[in-house]
């Protein structure tokens, strides 16, 4: 068990809670755990996942290789704010993993006595310990869901994540995992520990002026655009975005269209805004990936190579159901 920080594991120290409870004194809540299997713990560090980044994704990436001839699995207890964008990038920096790589966490802190925390770890554990478990997953709430289809939807509920454009792979019930969607990986996993953080996030809005673009290829290696609905890009009057986009990648930077709505994903070919782009070669479009697969992916393929093919390639290329 790695044990990470995250509501799962903070207490109201007065200014707000904050991540204090370490990885044995969580598992001392939960004696269950002890039937299922034998536990080591590992605290990296204490951190309201606010604060996580690539960097840690990479170091707990790291962390799973060093023990991964060590244990049978491998339970990350994680805070909800970004855990689905560690669990994407999880999913690309650990690939082909035979071994379960499991997030949990909570909504409420498991010190307190209504907590979904105690619930969770447990069948994070169970999920764990399963023989056809594999790969990284995240076990929330009783469903178990793609680390690349991970979304939080809801900031109170305990039911905080959803599985976007793809059914969840498994539910755990009363201890007892009920497989919905086998995927057993093969052969030998495949670590990287590379990734290039210059991505950039650009959701449109309305009006927006796109001399954004000037700002951007001075700063970014690539842009992920959240476009409208399934997607496009503004000609407005004395303003043409496609242009803009053309000088951003033209410099030799990397662009994808995408959509800021949650479900259904992005279609260029409908409209004519769409499809303007589908006629320029320097764009790619994530189509039904999330965000935060989109975002993980592009930063780890850039970390591998800057050649225009090979990135193409590689982004198409399905990983852990992300592209399909």
């Amino acid at each position: 068990m790695i044990a990470t920080g995250g509501t799962i594991a903070s207490k109201n120290m007065g200014q707000g809670l904050s991540p204090t409870i370490s990885a044995q004194e969580i598992l001392q809540f939960v004696p269950e755990i002890a039937s299922l299997c034998t536990v080591t713990t590992m605290q990296p560090f204490y951190f309201d996942s606010t604060n996580v980044y690539h960097k840690h994704w990479v170091e707990l990436a790291q962390i799973v290789k060093d023990n991964y001839d060590k244990y049978d699995g491998f339970v990350i207890t994680h805070g909800t704010d970004t855990m689905a964008y560690t669990a994407a990038g999880l999913s690309y920096l650990v690939q082909n993993s035979t071994k379960p790589i499991v997030l949990t966490g909570s909504q409420k802190s498991i010190y307190e006595q209504d907590s979904d925390a105690r619930g969770n770890l447990y069948d994070a554990f169970c999920y764990c310990v399963d023989d056809d478990a594999n790969g990284v997953k995240i076990v929330f709430d009783g469903k178990v869901i793609l680390g690349t289809r991970a979304r939080k939807t809801r900031t109170k509920s305990f039911n905080a994540f959803s599985s976007v454009d793809y059914p969840e792979v498994a539910v755990v019930r009363n201890g007892r995992v009920i497989h919905y969607i086998q995927n057993k990986a093969m052969g030998t996993p495949v670590f990287y520990n590379n990734l290039n953080p210059n991505v950039f996030v650009l959701k449109m809005t309305p009006g927006m002026n796109a001399n954004i673009f000037d700002y951007l290829k001075q700063h970014f290696d690539a842009v992920i655009i959240e476009s409208f609905g399934s997607g496009g890009l503004p000609k407005y009057e004395a303003q043409d975005f496609l242009e803009k986009l053309k000088e951003y990648v033209d410099q030799g930077n990397f662009a994808i269209i995408g959509t800021q709505v949650e479900r259904e994903g992005s279609a260029l070919d409908v409209y004519e805004v769409g499809k303007r782009l589908c006629a320029f070669e320097g764009v790619l479009e994530a189509r039904s990936m999330t965000l935060e697969a989109t975002f993980a992916k592009t930063m780890w393929i850039l970390g591998q190579t800057k050649d225009k093919k090979q990135f193409k390639d590689m982004f198409y290329k399905q990983i852990c159901f992300d592209v399909i």
